[in-house]
């Protein structure tokens, strides 16, 4: 019930607000009401305060309460309609400048003139349609109200032209503010009375479902379900921490309500390694009672083994105590089901603790809470999710059958066993709730019958799932628990934007103003925050907290999705937001229930109506008819296919917040309705999802209450006269165009609010330094990233804009940003026109909060030193990006002596810098005076000095291109192509596992063998420098790279044995490839090393020789360029179990198979494929592929003397053939293959 207090409790809050408004309590005390505005602001702040005592009290589940509530609700709705309606008039007064909704004071000629003017109007349209249903006024039947010369612009979505006004019924509205707020007044004094017999401590349902079950050390449950990798990780690290030198670690664990933190806690606890390693193991149950005086006279007690808590009540003592008694004993403390501490409270239980001479002590503590864990942990906590599909599926089918399943459940019921498992998204104690209910009938009609009624929602078992998750949900604050319902209305697995939910919350009224709630809900665990691959941020739910959320609002809020079933009649009338998943399919019945939603649901005085997904012609039928009575929408989410998709009354929804339009992601040709420009209360528009016609409405700046425009840049770049919207945020794009009126650059200094991201284009367009201050850049506190772009050079030349007039030196100094700026990126600044060369660069050195900068082909750009453009050696210190790209005449970026400007700094690019030559982050950052550098690329700036890459341990990719080769290195990787600089290998060689070179490059023979952790490591044309003799390369230099999975040697003619041969010493090599690519080479590597290893495999029959990587042979795949040493018996009886890719390449001696070589490829009993690439002389393929039954994939490449399959044909399991650059023969004969195979592609 708290959703009904906090709605009511919004909507009465939203009143007192309208109320506020100046013009808007002039109306209501005008004449024509004869209100008090100040005794009608005090009765609703009485009544705000009724609402405080209610939740207070706890008395939002009493019955009858409960009913006045929604009384209260619905009366707020209808005068914070009323006078939302007004205000609405009131600004279309403003932005036409008429007076139609100016309030009558008594003693003015116009009000009464207005007044009378609009009664005639309403008595006479009462008359008419008395005798006639083509009544001109249309207020209520028209689909399109107010709009009569319009209606067809608004359906074929052009808008050319600005939207028809709606006209303003003054006497209409004087009844309808007075009706509705004599309404709320008279409810006040029920609700009062009704509080004065509730007692305080009668329904404090929080304080009774707050009295959490304790639980002790002893598993219940012998098998750890789907944990035991985690269980067996943490035992090995709280085993371990003896090592450290730290005297105690905190070590959280934690998850959503139900997920298993006690059960892993207690398996930790009683697992005899960690019995043996803990002497003193301590078991405490918290709860919501974090009383450290209490929690240490139980400690005190279980270490002395008492029974009875410690009765001392001095904390020194007992503290003193515990100390004493610990001081040299190695110890385990488990602190379970944490729900209150604070940082001074945590600190004063666990002084104690840190008195100990043991090392490797260890505490574990379990919590619901995130923000709990972060004020307990030393280490990083144990996040609990769901089991693993088959795991949490085992774990079910145990606690249904307890190990006893019938004889018939594989056949009847394992189906929806697992139907129902889907449901629980792997929560063990879902599991046992609905395994409760499953294992008291196994039938199938009782198991579909708790399939389709989602009993596991409506049991009430303390120890059932929602009960459990319940408690989580009154436990939260109430300006959170009035908030979580409404998650409800969106889809499982929807990805939550902080600004979106935020402003849905504010447009239904639920709040005031921006707060942070989101992460609230993350340090409460309702929440889970995540990155997307390009490092946006965004929340997810559990889809478990999602139903508790559908459950405690199922009297506001109302999910329908089309793949389930649902029935109208069940539907309460109290329902005020609704939403709408329309999955691919329809439930049978969902049509008829769709059309009967209509008459269950209030659709008048909806608050919210949201639209997921696309959906189909009859269903858009069935929701535009739905939809016809839509009026008083704050939010409306809706996909369209075309302008006649959405609601047929748009026009009229003038209460509207938040509309978010897309087309689902299909690209069309619909525009933007007109209507658009016509919503003033709009507050965010979301057109991400658009991908219509980019035409916006000519009067869009009429939105004067847009706030937030989630769209694409170009989108933000097409609004005229944006200045008039004086509300808005975030302008992403801002294009100059002198040649159309409202896209001047004054445009911006109209926007004081702006902030976020802005982007000025056609910045040469701009004469003066006078014209470029007028967009006021500099008062703009808000504005993070600020990207200032003039346009291409080339392009400026062809259309004449280069012609001498203007001095961008001058217009960028007038686009100074606010020193709060965050991110700043010039592009195409051409310097003076005159020739002479910009040496004075923009003052970055005053934006001390700068943490990116980006210079992008600018023209003239010397030198940046201190001194120049107020650098100094405060300057950058919060840069942690620099790009420097095409800046042609920069030589150079001086540091500031003895300072370290650059030391947060995190990427670095530079590029097409010709003649630069120093740059002070680089020296610096080898110094080791930087530690914070993860990303670096130097392309095409040959004068540049580089220090051995990569010059600081922290880098996790370098990029490095130019005159000294290619260098490339992320992470575990490293390629070099003719790379001759020195490489710092210290900085890397513990995290390489990837190496290839190729070309002319320089290795240190010294570095090579120190790699242990490399896995794989190719060699391409190396005219490699080792030991400074260019022509050699020693095999017995990768003798010590014991982890190498994978060789690659290509065109490696110089290369020497030297006694090392990988594929017999190499014990874990899985992969190699060699080969030759040049025609007729001196020699072939690979025949060399498969020729030793097949004179080792016959020695070792004769006992001569026991190589070790003969006896563990792993090779999986293996390229070579010639066939003949491959296809040998030994080689092959060696590859027989684990050889699954043969690859032949380049092998220009061979002419054809061999019966030893057939019989040879007849022992490769795991091969799977099969390639032959580039073998100009061979005639046919093996004749005896139909016996390979293992073969799944053939590839032919570049052998024109193959022109059929062999005669026998190709076993049946083969499901993949490739012919490419071959006879047409044998083409052909794949196609027939391939028509008499349907399998095979």
């Amino acid at each position: 019930m708290e959703a009904a207090l906090g709605a009511a409790s919004g909507l009465v809050s939203g009143v007192v607000k309208q109320l506020s408004d100046e013009l808007v309590e002039a109306y209501v005390a005008s004449a024509q009401l004869g209100l008090n505005s100040d005794n009608i602001k005090r009765d609703l702040m009485y009544t705000q305060g009724l609402l405080h005592e209610a939740r207070q009290r706890g008395a939002a589940d009493n019955p009858g309460l409960q009913g006045l509530l929604q009384q209260l609700a619905a009366k707020a709705d209808k005068a914070e309609d009323a006078l939302d309606e007004l205000h609405y008039f009131i600004i279309q007064d403003q932005l036409d400048g008429t007076q139609y909704a100016v309030p009558d004071l008594g003693d003015g000629l116009h009000g009464h003139a207005c007044h009378g003017r609009h009664a005639l109007r309403h008595t006479v349209g009462n008359c008419l349609a008395c005798f006639s249903c083509s009544c001109t006024m249309q207020d209520d039947d028209d689909d399109d109200a107010g709009a009569a010369t319009g209606t067809n612009k608004h359906y074929s979505g052009v808008n050319d032209g600005p939207a028809d006004k709606l006209p303003f019924d003054r006497v209409a509205m004087s009844k309808k503010i007075k009706s509705a707020i004599e309404e709320i007044h008279s409810l006040c004094e029920p609700v009062s009375e009704l509080l004065k017999i509730i007692p305080r401590h009668s329904s404090s349902t929080a304080i009774v479902n707050l009295k959490r079950p304790l639980i002790g050390s002893t598993v219940a449950q012998d098998t750890l379900y789907g944990r035991r990798a985690i269980f067996e990780k943490t035992v090995d690290d709280i085993t371990n921490a003896i090592n450290s030198s730290e005297t105690l670690f905190v070590l959280p664990i934690v998850g959503p309500g139900g997920i298993g933190k006690t059960t892993l806690a207690q398996h930790l606890y009683n697992d005899k390694r960690v019995q043996e390693h803990f002497p003193v193991r301590v078991w405490v149950c918290v709860s919501t009672d974090f009383d450290v005086l209490k929690l240490s006279q139980q400690i005190l007690s279980l270490i002395e083994g008492s029974n009875i808590a410690n009765p001392t009540t001095s904390l020194d003592q007992l503290q003193v105590s515990i100390a004493q008694r610990l001081k040299s004993k190695r110890f385990l403390v488990v602190f379970d089901d944490i729900w209150e501490c604070n940082s001074q409270g945590w600190e004063n239980l666990l002084a104690p603790f840190m008195k100990g001479e043991a090392k490797g002590n260890m505490v574990l503590a379990t919590t619901r809470f995130p923000s709990k864990a972060d004020i307990v942990k030393t280490t990083d906590p144990i996040a609990l999710k769901g089991l693993e599909p088959d795991e949490f599926f085992t774990f079910f089918e145990a606690f249904i059958f307890e190990g006893k399943k019938p004889e018939y459940y594989q056949d009847d019921l394992t189906g929806l066993g697992r139907d129902i498992a889907k449901r629980l998204k792997g929560s063990p104690l879902a599991a046992k709730t609905i395994g409760r209910i499953l294992k008291k009938e196994l039938s199938q009609e009782h198991w579909i019958g708790v399939l389709e009624n989602n009993e596991w929602q409506k049991q009430k078992n303390v120890d059932d799932i929602m009960p459990s998750l319940r408690i989580s949900y009154d436990y939260l604050p109430f300006h959170l628990k009035k908030c979580f319902p409404y998650f409800a209305l969106f889809p499982e697995d929807y990805r939550f934007r902080n600004l979106e939910i935020t402003n849905f919350w504010i447009a239904i009224g639920i709040i005031d103003k921006y707060e942070n709630y989101m992460e609230e809900l993350v340090d409460n665990g309702f929440l889970v925050k995540e990155n997307d691959r390009w490092l946006n941020q965004y929340y997810v739910m559990h889809d478990l907290l999602h139903e508790l959320a559908r459950s405690v609002s199922s009297q506001e809020c109302l999910n329908i999705y089309s793949g389930e079933s649902f029935r109208a009649d069940d539907i309460p009338k109290s329902i005020r937001h609704l939403s709408i998943t329309m999955e691919d399919r329809y439930e049978e019945n969902f049509r008829g229930e769709m059309v009967k939603l209509r008459t269950k649901v209030d659709i008048v005085n909806l608050r919210a109506l949201m639209i997921f997904r696309q959906y189909g012609d009859t269903i858009d039928e069935i929701l535009k008819d739905i939809l016809k009575e839509i009026n008083g929408l704050r939010v409306l989410f809706v996909v369209v296919k075309s302008t006649e998709s959405l609601p047929r009354n748009l026009s009229k929804v003038i209460h509207l917040r938040y509309l978010k339009i897309s087309t689902n992601g299909v690209r069309t040709e619909v525009i933007l309705p007109s209507t658009l420009s016509r919503f003033y209360h709009l507050e965010l528009l979301d057109l991400r999802g658009w991908y219509g016609s980019d035409k916006l409405p000519k009067d869009m700046s009429r939105l004067v209450n847009l706030r937030h425009l989630f769209a694409g840049n170009e989108l933000h770049s097409k609004v005229p006269e944006v200045g008039k919207m004086k509300c808005l945020q975030e302008l992403k794009k801002f294009c100059v165009k002198k040649e159309s009126v409202g896209f001047e650059l004054s445009e911006l200094g109209e926007l004081a609010d702006l902030g976020g991201e802005l982007g000025i284009y056609n910045l040469e367009k701009v004469a003066t330094k006078e014209e470029s201050m007028k967009a006021k850049l500099v008062s703009k506190g808000d504005l993070k990233e600020l990207k200032l772009v003039w346009g291409l050079r080339r392009h400026l030349k062809e259309s004449g804009v280069l012609d001498g007039t203007t001095e961008p030196s001058d217009v960028l100094d007038g686009l100074e940003p606010h020193p709060n700026v965050r991110s700043l990126v010039i592009k195409n600044h051409r310097g003076l026109t005159d020739g002479v060369s910009w040496v004075t660069p923009p003052p970055f050195g005053q934006l001390l909060h700068l943490m990116s900068l980006t210079l992008i082909r600018i023209y003239g750009l010397v030198q940046i030193r201190p001194g120049v453009g107020a650098v100094t050696d405060k300057s950058f210190m919060q840069l942690k990006q620099i790009v420097l790209d095409t800046l042609p005449e920069l030589t150079e970026w001086v540091g500031v002596p003895n300072a370290l400007p650059f030391s947060r700094l995190e990427k670095i690019f530079c590029r097409e810098c010709p003649k630069l030559s120093t740059l002070p982050f680089l020296l610096e950052c080898s110094t080791g005076s930087y530690n914070h550098l993860l990303e670096l690329e130097i392309k095409s700036c040959p004068k540049l000095f580089l220090p051995h890459m990569p010059h600081t341990s922290t880098l996790t990719r370098v990029y490095v291109s130019g005159s000294p080769g290619r260098m490339e290195y992320a992470r575990h990787g490293l390629s070099l192509t003719s790379y001759r600089c020195a490489l710092a290998w210290h900085n890397m060689a513990s995290k390489l596992e990837n190496i290839t070179f190729v070309g002319r490059s320089t290795i240190p023979g010294a570095e090579l063998p120190k790699l242990t952790s490399l896995r794989k490591l190719g060699i391409h044309e190396p005219n490699i420098l080792i030991y400074e003799e260019p022509s050699i390369l020693s095999m017995k230099l990768l003798s010590n790279l014991t982890s190498l999975t994978s060789l690659e040697l290509v065109d490696c003619t110089n290369i020497t044995m030297d006694g090392f041969n990988p594929l017999i010493t190499a014990v874990n090599l899985k992969e190699l490839v060699v080969y030759n690519t040049t025609e007729n080479g001196p020699r072939s590597v690979a025949a060399d090393l498969l020729s030793e290893l097949a004179i080792a495999t016959t020695r070792r029959r004769g006992k001569l020789l026991l190589p070790p990587a003969v006896d563990s042979f792993q090779l999986k795949v293996l390229c070579v360029d010639t066939i003949s040493a491959a296809l040998a018996a030994p080689i092959c009886s060696l590859f027989a179990s684990t050889l699954h890719t043969l690859q032949f390449k380049f092998d220009e001696r061979m002419e054809s198979l061999t019966e030893e070589e057939e019989n040879a490829l007849q022992l490769l009993t795991s091969l799977q494929k099969l390639e032959f690439y580039e073998c100009p002389g061979l005639p046919s393929l093996p004749q005896r592929l139909h016996s390979v039954s293992s073969l799944r994939t053939l590839q032919v490449f570049y052998c024109p003397e193959i022109r059929s399959l062999p005669e026998e044909g190709i076993n049946t399991s083969l499901r993949e053939i490739t012919i490419m650059e071959c006879s047409p023969e044998l083409k052909e004969q794949a196609k027939k293959l391939k028509r008499t195979n349907q399998d095979l592609q």
